[in-house]
């Protein structure tokens, strides 16, 4: 699923479309925003680990 399927507004859902952000990626890297001000004691792997354990975590929520 992606997170911004289309720039122009095009977008089809009928048709497979593989432009845009993936939706965990989108969420990892909102995630990746608040380890960034308060994990710091976290190297940047850690911190990347985290937020796609977070981005993995919503995209399971959304399945409820």
């Amino acid at each position: 699923m992606k997170a911004f399927p289309r720039a122009d507004g095009k977008f089809d859902s009928r048709k497979k479309d593989e432009l845009g952000m993936d939706l965990r990626d989108y969420f990892a890297a909102k995630a990746m925003q608040g380890y960034m001000e308060d994990c710091y004691d976290l190297n940047p792997i850690e911190r990347a680990k985290h937020a796609y354990e977070q981005a993995d975590a919503m995209m399971k929520a959304r399945q409820v």
